[in-house]
């Protein structure tokens, strides 16, 4: 059975997504934001940003994966799920839960990029640069974490604590 640890509590997590709609909602003052949720694990972050953004939102999903069932990614990136919508002309902000190693949100912005938008930026509830292996950087990020298997807000281990309401360290024993 695995063991979790707080690393993140609920309020530092809201507070934090506060802080980041502020700044995200003066950066598109007078222009409709187009966000691009990257399923499943940005699902929490991306609805309680969406929230609290005070400009006009609209919104769109994708399911990229790179990780399967595993603690470590697998290194092939897969398109599961395809945006429903054309992104020419958009302000688009991709929303992910992590960035890590980096391939995954490259491999993304390369492929949005061809498609036109009129800016294309990303915003992470927790990064981890330690771990990256491509020169990629969030635009807007929440937490700077280190390198451990985190659980919670979204973020899975084998589908399992995605519904826990802070960031935890998952600990197997």
């Amino acid at each position: 059975m695995e063991q979790i640890e707080v690393l993140i509590s609920e309020e530092e997590v809201e507070t934090k997504i506060c802080e980041l709609a502020k700044q995200i909602s003066i950066d598109y003052a007078g222009k409709e934001v187009h966000l691009i949720a990257i399923l499943k694990g940005s699902v929490f972050f991306t609805c309680e940003l969406a929230k609290r953004l005070t400009v006009p939102v609209t919104m769109d999903f994708m399911t990229v994966s790179s990780y399967g069932d595993g603690m470590v990614s697998a290194g092939q990136i897969t398109i599961k799920k395809e945006l429903d919508e054309d992104i020419d002309g958009k302000e688009v902000l991709i929303v992910e839960d992590i960035v890590d190693s980096g391939h995954t949100l490259m491999h993304l912005k390369k492929l949005l990029l061809g498609r036109n938008p009129a800016s294309l930026k990303i915003a992470t509830l927790l990064d981890k640069p330690d771990c990256r292996e491509v020169e990629i950087k969030p635009d807007y990020c929440g937490f700077v974490i280190p390198d451990r298997y985190v659980v919670g807000y979204g973020l899975d281990y084998a589908q399992q604590y995605r519904n826990l309401p802070y960031i935890g360290v998952i600990d197997q024993k």
